[in-house]
């Protein structure tokens, strides 16, 4: 069977290395072991002899070097898959990004530099006499490079998380030179985590909504959201995946009830994501998206005090960070090229999901 054209697009897509140096490309090994996660999601492995045995879970302790089927040609596999179940190839597409920013952020870990004393040096006025000079170098290190990757974290995520949520309940992320939403008074564009125009809907994501703003600018931009959306010829949506309530949470969704728009928050998010993704997709959702998050939510700390101990190590060739009696070890290769503190992710970052 010959694939359409969307479909090539999604494989171009994923076989792409990308612009960064540490992009990542997925080989015919990499989608074969992909093709073989979604065979067993929805339960069709019958049909796809030639992935004998058990395969690696995609969320698990393996390195994911390890997540791979080889000897196997991958484009038989993938049109059988998309003739066996409906929107397949979205659930591909959008595992095989999660992969690839997944792959993306494990090069990261291994190549990002310690910065230098020359970039943190000056900070150390604020604290110098509390320890000594060598501890206090060594704190201001190790503080800037963690802040480093989580920068890059927040970075990928918002490169792969509205993305793939949009499109896995048929939409699209897009950015504010394209947007079809318009700030009310300007005319531009502005950014919207999901458009979905088989039923005009415009649609902002949150994890959550938190009591402390993140500056009456940015505050002021997401009540006028609702607005803008309306009387741009959407629905406004509002999705909160966590439901831990606060006034500001409150305050949000009456701006997009005001705009006769709608609110879900917690158990009602994931119940209407699941709606409009269908059968398919909504599996998709559940397994990648939704039992992740909601572990992570359900396992946080109760507070600061319950942190566990957290050290780590920076040795010749690799990294050790140890939380509580658990161990991540991450081979080191640094790239001294490598920009120790990325430009944070624009507001309205495109999205190059093929669309159909």
């Amino acid at each position: 069977m010959a694939l359409s054209k969307t479909q090539e697009a999604f494989l171009t897509k994923v076989r792409a290395v990308g612009n960064s140096e540490l992009g990542v490309a997925l080989d015919d090994a990499i989608r074969c072991y992909l093709v073989g996660i979604i065979a067993s999601d929805l339960g069709v492995n019958e049909k796809f002899p030639e992935l004998e045995g058990e395969l690696p879970d995609f969320f698990g302790k393996r390195q994911l070097s390890e997540l791979q089927v080889k000897k196997v040609d991958f484009l038989p596999l993938f049109e059988r898959l998309t003739t066996l179940e409906a929107d397949a190839d979205a659930y591909f597409y959008c595992l095989a990004t999660l992969h690839k920013a997944r792959l993306k952020y494990e090069r990261i870990l291994r190549a990002q530099p310690v910065p230098t004393v020359e970039q943190v040096g000056p900070r150390g006025l604020l604290q110098f006499g509390s320890l000594s000079a060598t501890a206090l170098t060594a704190l201001l290190l190790w503080r800037k490079w963690i802040y480093d990757i989580d920068n890059r974290a927040a970075q990928e995520t918002g490169y792969v998380f509205e993305p793939v949520i949009a499109h896995a309940i048929g939409g699209v992320s897009v950015g504010a030179k394209n947007s079809p939403v318009k700030r009310q008074g300007t005319g531009t564009g502005r950014q919207v985590d999901c458009v979905r125009e088989s039923d005009k809907r415009a649609y902002e994501f949150k994890l959550r909504v938190t009591i402390a703003a993140s500056g009456q600018g940015r505050w002021g931009e997401e009540l006028n959201f609702p607005e803008d959306a309306r009387k741009s010829g959407y629905t406004p949506v509002l999705v909160v995946l966590d439901s831990t309530p606060n006034p500001k949470l409150k305050d949000l969704c009456d701006a997009f009830t005001k705009q006769g728009g709608e609110s879900y928050v917690g158990e009602q998010a994931w119940k209407h994501l699941n709606d409009k993704a269908g059968n398919t997709m909504s599996r998709f959702l559940d397994k990648y998206v939704l039992a992740p998050l909601k572990e992570l939510l359900d396992q946080a700390p109760e507070g600061p005090e319950y942190l566990p101990d957290l050290t780590l190590k920076m040795q010749k060739g690799r990294l050790l960070m140890v939380v509580g009696d658990e161990t991540l070890e991450i081979g080191r290769e640094p790239k001294e090229q490598l920009a120790s503190a990325p430009d944070p992710l624009p507001s309205d970052v495109e999205n190059h999901i093929p669309t159909p």
